[in-house]
């Protein structure tokens, strides 16, 4: 672009919300390899951006609407009264005005980037309407992409969590820590027998929809060549590997949100105080469109110097938090992909656009890296004010304007162990504890995750710190389906180990299996049933308690509720976890292993006949081998398949591998992908 002039005409015409320049789809090829995953080849990243919308729109074009939703206004009339509620939020955490506001906070390249996805997207809708969940989607504009980004994150750091609880008039409660989360190994050259950097990429998603990963390849002739896993609607990739590096995240539980209540005027109801001064809440109505509704129904929505702004029966609540302050996270990963080394990467992460989300590293210059990335306020340490608590709403010392700058968060370099790790448990437990950092190095008032997990400390029961590690070790530990020695659930069932079966006669036999249980999570494994029947009946029963060892009379009550589950919806208690729990896609059902807080989980829903259905868990999994020489070795599997549509071969082909804990051989070679192509095709 020529600097100025160019920029100036750029942003003249998005404003309009027209593309620059069109895009010929002859230019792209769309590459799909014998499992369906597309390799996206073109000579610039916007031809390789519209090519990336076109194939995942071929393979899952559902959940890329239910991304834009919002920012049309459509989730309450593709959805109902559930989806008005996301419209509500967009509205209300002002994701098209932060969007607009900072709009020239975005790289030109990026801009470039996402006009090329846009026309992507819309030309696939305007060439398959068909498949539209509503006609007043497409066509979208670059602002409402972004700003549909923003709102995604926005709700990623528990935005809709807070917006529940003020609804219901409900204070904090304990987070169930041990459901779900995701898995980053990043092991130094020097520590494997190969002489190669290992890294492992899990994270544990949703299996379906926009939540799910999507596994894609991107390359152009402008430096983009790099493979992983994008959400629905990503211009690029979100976790993965290019030629020189890779990254992994996991879900990170640092505190990243504030939650206000103001003190309003008694004299008039939308005024709150602010340092002894009154001040106008900020009010908009808007409209919400509603599936089988025929009128709009209004609400207004709330704005203090805090955020955005709730009433419940107990006055007006605000909510803080930075994911609404900035709109970058994708222009921050497209630099990601980008990078050529740990610099590049660095400086990338720098700009702390991304407000949430640890991120494992890995390369091939024998560099690895660990750090617990947020946007984390910088709050007033020397007020008494509990931070993980409703915050007085009426003093500008809880309102907070800035954030921890990135040198000042928990990071690891190099530690000397050669190793690094993330199960989403404590920023202090990463590596070997000779290298661990001291967690009262940081505020207090940040909220750093102080915990160990299951899987944590599985990990290093497995992990061998005194000697090298094979790439087969590494896999192995990814793999594990064991539950460590001392168990980390919330809630302790050590009672239900210590019971006399002879002493409960009718539940003798399931108080024996599960005495003797050796706490895997295997299919063929009849204690595991019980313990995931368990593991959901207390999750139920004992919700917002603080973590504690269950008594005896509920160990026997626990034991009653699996007997009678057991009894009335398989006529039997010998079960194994495979009779109970499924792996589901379309029509058919596979008996599945895995639980909560494995290295190899699952966490599920009921489904039928008493059976449980897996709704989450490995996701995309994906290792990588950084040799000296060449391009990274890669090795990927994926819950179901390529395709989301039912019908296609690439529906469920992966599943027998999944069950089988097996993966398939990936490449970044452009002359390896086209020589082993299932189909060649341009976007059209």
């Amino acid at each position: 672009m020529k600097k100025i002039l160019s920029l100036h005409i750029l942003l003249f015409v998005f404003t309009a919300g027209f593309s620059q320049t069109k895009i010929n789809p002859a230019n792209i090829d769309i590459v799909r390899d014998s499992f369906g995953v597309p390799h996206i080849f073109a000579k610039t990243d916007p031809e390789v951006a519209y090519g990336l919308a076109w194939a995942e729109a071929e393979d899952d074009f559902k959940s890329m609407q239910e991304i834009m939703l919002p920012a049309k206004g459509l989730m309450g009339k593709v959805q109902g009264k559930k989806g008005a509620a996301g419209d509500y939020a967009f509205a209300l955490f002002r994701c098209m005005e932060i969007t607009e506001e900072k709009w020239n906070t975005l790289s030109p390249a990026f801009i470039k980037l996402v006009e090329g996805y846009v026309q992507g997207l819309n030309e696939y809708a305007k060439k398959h309407p068909e498949e539209l969940l509503s006609k007043k989607i497409y066509p979208i504009t670059e602002k409402e992409y972004v700003a549909a980004s923003v709102f995604a994150l926005t709700i990623f750091n528990g935005a809709d969590q807070a917006l529940f609880r003020i609804f219901k008039n409900k204070e904090w409660e304990l987070p169930e820590l041990n459901k779900k989360g995701s898995n980053s190994i990043a092991v130094s050259a020097l520590k494997t027998t190969t002489g190669e950097a290992f890294l492992l990429i899990n994270a544990h998603q949703p299996n379906t929809g926009p939540q799910a990963f999507y596994e894609a390849h991107i390359c152009s002739e402008e430096g983009l060549n790099v493979m992983g896993g994008l959400l629905a609607g990503g211009p690029c990739i979100l976790h993965g590997v290019n030629e020189n590096l890779g990254w992994a995240h996991t879900v990170n539980y640092c505190d990243r949100m504030d939650e206000y209540q103001l003190e309003m005027n008694p004299d008039n109801p939308l005024q709150y105080k602010f340092d002894d001064h009154w001040v106008d809440l900020e009010v908009k109505t808007i409209s919400l469109k509603i599936k089988g509704i025929p009128i709009h129904i209004k609400r207004k929505v709330y704005w203090s110097k805090y955020g955005a702004t709730m009433k419940n029966k107990q006055g007006f609540f605000s909510i803080r938090l930075g994911a609404n302050m900035r709109i970058g996270v994708l222009d921050q990963w497209y630099q990601m992909n980008k990078a050529k080394n740990f610099t590049g990467f660095y400086a990338a992460l720098s700009r702390q656009e991304l407000s949430m989300f640890n991120i494992m590293y890995a390369d091939k210059h024998d560099t690895i890296f660990f750090i617990n990335n947020a946007l984390v306020p910088i709050r007033d340490t020397a007020a008494q004010y509990n931070w993980k608590r409703t915050l007085p709403g009426n003093t500008s010392r809880t309102l907070w304007t800035q954030f921890r700058n990135i040198k000042e968060l928990p990071q690891y370099i190099n530690p000397k162990s050669g190793f690094l790790f993330n199960t989403n448990h404590s920023p202090f437990l990463a590596t070997a504890a000779a290298d661990n950092l001291n967690p009262a190095s940081f505020p207090k008032t940040d909220g750093w995750e102080q915990y160990h997990l299951n899987r944590s400390v599985r990990f290093l029961e497995l992990f061998p710190q005194d000697e090298k590690l094979t790439y087969e070790k590494f896999k192995q530990i990814k793999f594990d389906r064991q539950l460590p020695a001392h168990l980390q659930y919330n809630y302790k069932i050590d009672s239900m180990f210590l019971l006399n079966a002879d002493d409960h006669p009718s539940l003798s036999t399931l108080i024996n299996t599960f005495k003797n249980w050796n706490r895997r999570g295997d299919a063929d494994n009849k204690g595991a049933a019980i313990f995931v029947l368990t593991y959901e009946h207390l999750k139920e029963t004992l919700q917002g308690q603080a973590p504690r060892p269950i008594t005896k009379a509920e160990a026997i009550e626990t034991f009653n509720y699996v007997n009678a589950y057991m009894q009335t919806n398989f006529g039997r208690t010998d079960i194994t976890l495979g009779d109970l729990q499924k792996l589901v896609r379309g029509d058919k059902e596979w008996p599945l292993g895995g639980f909560p807080d494995l290295l190899s989980p699952q966490w599920t829903e009921k489904y039928k006949d008493g059976k449980l259905r897996s709704i989450g868990g490995d996701g995309l999994v994906m290792f990588v081998r950084f040799p000296k020489e060449g391009l990274p070795q890669i090795e990927s599997i994926n819950m179901y398949g390529a395709s989301a549509k039912p019908g296609n071969k690439h529906f469920n082909d992966q599943v027998e591998m999944y069950l089988q804990q097996k993966t398939k051989t990936m490449t970044l070679d452009k002359t390896t992908v086209y020589k082993n192509a299932e189909s060649i095709s341009h976007p059209q």
